[in-house]
């Protein structure tokens, strides 16, 4: 191509008036020489990204799948000669505006920073937290700091763990979830690790000045539970094994975020000793089946890649319906339990409050997952997110306990 381009510029040896025809016909040539190598370009980049989808299809031929794969394959292909047979990527792109690439920067960082998890984890201790107020005088000044501090210690620690989830699953990522900034690309490995490792200072640095113990405590199991979970070393790596990931999911969602940032403001904020205490009981119980639900169904939609890593989930092993219908009638379960416990309040407006709002979620549950279509990863994908709500209405209900 180089001698191509050289050979278009060349002095002419024909009159001036033919030079402009010779030159538009070199240019001609050299867009067709440049398209042909976009589309072999693309071409290639096509058949990577196919790969690992036909491997899977090779596996499974069950109706639904199959037609989801498919369809996949379908759109991808079609996508990819949309693209290549455009002329407008051999052009020019016009630079971004300094507002564009500040709000894309942003963009990147919020799928990074997996924000359904991030609103969990800062509802969570925000409900917690409230357990401990006894009096409308607890609403003090020093309330409100001691709160701060550990949410935003625990965001830190919460975008270290699923940064580091990222980092380790990248090639996953790719087939399970593209959008993510490291599986796309908009980060290169060298930017995630800087962000994770950051991030994991910046939380144990916050721990370390508050000064408060329960609050360190949590950071640091969590992080070495997190670590355990995602990285790829020997003897770790936990989320292959089912069992284990789940137990780890459990450990930091269901008993830490309860009981340690409980402490930290029983203990720490306000002085006073260590209670655990009915609502705090009724938390700890329900969170256990909220969390073995998130780890058992946060699988669900991601089984191709899965399979084609040998990651042995729970929904690799029974299948993406048994595991679904598990998850549903865990949390019906819970629902029950808590509108049982509800009921025995004292508390007329907590028995009120804590017995509706279950039974309302409990029906709305169980009306949703009637409807959703197994053969279709965004209505999965969809349902998972709404378990996620779920998740954060009961942080609502939690402090109504009584």
């Amino acid at each position: 191509m180089e001698s191509l381009l050289i050979g278009s510029f060349q002095r002419p040896s024909i009159p001036v008036a033919t030079d402009f025809s010779s030159l538009k016909t070199s240019s001609h040539t050299i867009v067709r020489v440049l398209k042909c190598k976009a589309w072999k370009s693309q071409e290639k980049h096509y058949s990577t990204s196919m790969k690992l989808q036909r491997q899977y299809m090779t596996q499974e031929h069950v109706g639904g799948r199959d037609r989801s794969i498919i369809a996949a394959d379908n759109k991808l292909k079609e996508n990819f000669l949309v693209h290549a047979s455009s002329e407008h990527p051999l052009e020019s792109q016009p630079s971004k505006s300094p507002w564009n690439s500040v709000h894309d920067a942003v963009d990147a960082f919020y799928r990074f920073s997996r924000p359904h998890t991030v609103i969990g984890t800062a509802l969570s201790i925000i409900s917690v937290s409230l357990l401990a107020v006894e009096k409308f005088s607890d609403f003090s000044p020093l309330f409100f700091t001691g709160a701060l501090e550990a949410i935003v210690a625990a965001l830190f620690m919460n975008i270290y763990i699923v940064g580091l989830n990222q980092l380790s699953d990248i090639e996953i990522d790719k087939v399970n979830k593209p959008y993510l900034p490291l599986a796309s690309g908009e980060y290169s490995t060298q930017t995630g690790v800087v962000i994770v490792s950051s991030f994991a200072i910046l939380s144990f640095w916050l721990g370390w000045i508050v000064g408060s113990w329960p609050l360190f405590w949590a950071l640091f199991i969590s992080f070495v539970l997190g670590t355990a979970y995602s990285v790829n070393l020997p003897l770790l790596r936990w989320k292959r094994f089912a069992v284990v990931a789940a137990l780890c999911i459990f450990a930091v969602r269901a008993v830490i975020v309860q009981i340690a940032f409980y402490l930290h403001i029983q203990t720490f904020v306000y002085r006073r000793p260590a209670v655990l205490s009915r609502p705090l009981i009724f938390a700890t119980a329900f969170m256990s089946f909220f969390s073995v639900v998130i780890a058992l169904f946060k699988d669900i939609p991601d089984i191709v890649g899965d399979k084609i890593f040998g990651i042995q989930s729970f929904t690799v092993r029974l299948g993406q319906e048994r595991v679904f219908w598990i998850c549903i009638a865990l949390l019906e379960m819970a629902y029950l339990v808590a509108i049982v416990v509800g009921a025995t309040s004292s508390n007329i407006w907590s028995k009120s409050f804590t017995v509706l709002g279950h039974a309302a979620l409990a029906v709305l549950l169980w009306t949703r997952a009637k409807s959703v279509d197994f053969s279709r990863k965004a209505a999965i994908t969809s349902f998972y997110m709404f378990i996620w709500k779920l998740f954060y209405a009961e942080y609502l209900l939690i402090p109504l306990v009584r």
